[in-house]
């Protein structure tokens, strides 16, 4: 990808309208193609800004989403300290 793709203001807007509250970017094309090839595909999100939709809000930069990936990454990592053995001994 060779820019970041971030919404336009009329797209948040959109999913608003929609009643959507989260709007994830990242996952939609790994998850079809794993399903269409029978891979069991599990996503973690990681919310990072409030999007255009939200007045009075700094516009959305790079450095803030790296920012805030940074300080859910020891949230992530613990979550699947906790998950990974309920999920194995589920499979026995």
């Amino acid at each position: 990808m060779k820019d970041l793709d971030f919404l336009q203001k009329a797209e948040s807007v959109m999913f608003r309208v929609w009643g959507a509250d989260i709007i994830n970017m990242s996952t939609c094309p790994e998850v079809i193609l794993a399903n269409e090839i029978g891979i069991p595909y599990q996503t973690i999100a990681m919310s990072t800004d409030y999007d255009c939709w939200k007045e009075g809000e700094e516009s959305v930069t790079f450095q803030m989403v790296l920012k805030r990936m940074h300080e859910n990454a020891d949230k992530v990592k613990k979550l699947l300290i906790f998950a990974i053995p309920k999920i194995a001994d589920s499979l026995h």
